[in-house]
């Protein structure tokens, strides 16, 4: 059973920061048994000690996706703790910016271990106590981009289509034992992962200025200011969603967070690649090189 009383537990990966930890706090208020994973000592010290300023039944734990040893340490201490885990939320994650030709395969290869493999690993962990258990819940943060790609988000936008695509298997194979998954797609929501994204292009500095991309690039840091500074989706909004996704009685394959999340998804419906394309290259300024 769950923990005492019917108290629901729920496992947050990259629970201590942005999305994560607006999540972790709200379901936590609600009056779930909150384990929010995180790698970073001093944000799990932070998350602590609000947790226990608002008497909530929150608890950081160190647990690093990408780490096999770290993800089987963990997963069993909360079964120790808590008796079962009901909820998994698949949220750790950054993004890589960088052109195709310019992004290193180093630089890829980190992209799909923390956004695709570390989702595998922690699901895979988690998945014989709720099949034994004949229930639970998977939510999936994917992404627009994990459905639309514009230029300079090859690398993120492949791991969320990735994303999709485990999802919607894992959707079908695990319905006969109760289990649903759940994918949360948002649109752009401030968080510190624009910043993470910034420091992680800093080695291509010289080419967003002077490379075959540069003009991509300019338009893409313009478009990330105006999105910014038009943005008013915050993460307790994408909370709020999570929270819907995970207490609705029949939820929904998918869960779209912010209007152009919406507006990605019908665009993506009603509109045929073409005009989809002749879209993205005018808001990049994209045009045939003479």
């Amino acid at each position: 059973m769950s923990a005492a009383g019917g108290t629901q537990t729920v496992l947050i990966t990259g629970a201590t920061d942005g999305l994560g930890k607006a999540a972790a706090l709200l379901l936590a208020e609600r009056g779930y048994r909150v384990f929010a994973a995180g790698r970073s000592a001093d944000k799990r010290a932070q998350l602590d000690a609000l947790a226990k300023e608002k008497h909530l039944l929150l608890e950081t734990m160190q647990m690093d996706v990408c780490d096999d040893a770290s993800v089987q340490t963990a997963i069993p201490s909360i079964y120790q703790k808590a008796g079962a885990l009901d909820v998994l939320i698949n949220n750790a994650g950054f993004v890589q910016v960088g052109a195709v030709e310019d992004l290193r395969l180093e630089d890829w290869r980190r992209q799909f271990e923390t956004n695709f493999f570390g989702v595998i690993r922690v699901t895979q962990a988690v998945l014989p106590q709720m099949r034994e258990r004949r229930k639970g819940r998977i939510l999936m943060m994917s992404s627009v981009s994990g459905f639309v790609t514009p230029p300079t988000q090859g690398a993120y936008s492949a791991s969320k289509h990735a994303i999709e695509a485990v999802s919607n298997a894992l959707r079908h194979e695990l319905y006969p034992f109760g289990i649903h998954t759940i994918l949360i797609q948002p649109g752009y929501i401030m968080t510190s992962i624009q910043s993470t994204a910034m420091d992680l292009a800093q080695p291509y500095e010289e080419k967003f200025k002077t490379g075959p991309y540069a003009g991509i690039y300019a338009s893409y840091l313009g478009n990330a200011t105006s999105t910014r500074a038009q943005s008013k989706t915050t993460p307790e909004d994408c909370a709020r969603v999570m929270l819907k996704a995970i207490e609705a009685a029949r939820p929904k394959a998918r869960y779209g967070v912010t209007p152009l999340a919406t507006f990605a998804k019908w665009s993506k419906r009603l509109l045929t690649d073409s005009a989809a394309d002749l879209m993205i290259r005018r808001r990049y300024g994209i045009a045939r090189e003479r």
